[in-house]
Parts: C-alpha cells; structure tokens; sequence
C-alpha cells in the first residue's frame, strides 16, 4: 500500500515547525511577506489581522479561537468572539492560517502563498504543530478516489505523535 504523504520532493523544504531556527527572524521575514503580498493583491490587512497572524506566527502549536481572542485583549484589541473569528476566516481564506481540524485551533501555514495540501504532524504531548505538504491525490487515498470516481479539491492530513523535543525528554 502506498503512503498518502510522499517524501518530499527536492524542491519542496522539509517540514517546517520542530527544528531549531531564528524564531524572531521568521516571524519577521512572515509578517513583511504578508503585508506585501496583501498589498500587492488588494487584501486589507488590519491591525486586528495583522496581530492575530503575528500571534499565530510566534507559535509553533495551535491556538484555539479563544486563546487567540485573549492574546488580541491582552494586545489591546477587543473581547467579543468576532474580533478573533473575523480575523481567523480572513486569514484562512487568503491562506495566511490553516485550521486544525483535530484541535479545533489554527496554526500559522509555512507556505502561505503557495496552492498546496498541507500535512500536519501534532505532538500529543506539548501541541506542536509542524507541516508538511502533502500529495493527496497520489498513494491509497487518491487511488480510492480514482476508483470511486471522486475528484480531490482539498484534503488536509494530520497525524498525532511525538516532536522530537518531547522524544528527547521522554528518553532522557
């Protein structure tokens, strides 16, 4: 039986979320690459959106609405659901955030801009969440698909385990 996620193909980064990087740098280099990109396409990126990325940005787990919601009054923004909720549907629509089905939270995509299926990896231990990207249609999923006569418009895999950080300190 073939893998629904292949490894990833030479041109494509390898998952991003558990390895050790200049976090302040990323989160930096995302936020300038969100506010350009909206600017270039129109998108109205507003402080209220603009926080709750950076918010999600400095993260390497999901964050339910609520969390989010109390980091945005803590930031000085409102308190009412819909402050977090509309800044969320915004940010999934333009493929700035992903939702994390199993957690019910949203995580911050690796690869905004880019058309393609993510792969999540969520650490059951600490809630960290890495992406990868994923071939849906390719392997077991896509053959079923072929054979039922389906055609795949979005898939997003997660998988439960354990981060290399957690399986460190579980073995120390």
């Amino acid at each position: 039986m073939t893998s629904d996620i292949p490894a990833a193909p030479a041109d494509h980064a390898p998952p991003l979320g558990f390895e050790k990087h200049d976090h302040r740098a990323c989160v930096d280099q995302a936020l300038a690459a969100a506010d350009a990109r909206c600017a270039a396409e129109g998108l109205r990126l507003t402080p209220v959106r603009r926080k709750t990325l950076e918010l999600l940005l400095q993260e390497h787990r999901a964050l339910g609405a609520y969390a989010v919601l109390d980091l945005l009054h803590e930031a000085g923004f409102g308190s009412q659901p819909p402050v977090a909720y509309r800044a969320l549907d915004f940010l999934v629509e333009h493929g700035f955030v992903h939702k994390i089905e199993r957690l019910n939270a949203f995580i911050a995509c690796a690869h905004p801009g880019q058309t393609h299926s993510p792969a999540f990896m969520i650490c059951r231990l600490c809630d960290a969440v890495a992406e990868a990207q994923s071939a849906p249609a390719r392997g077991a999923l896509g053959d079923a698909a072929r054979a039922a006569g389906f055609q795949i418009e979005r898939a997003v895999v997660e998988a439960e385990g354990v981060c290399p950080a957690c399986a460190e300190k579980a073995g120390a």
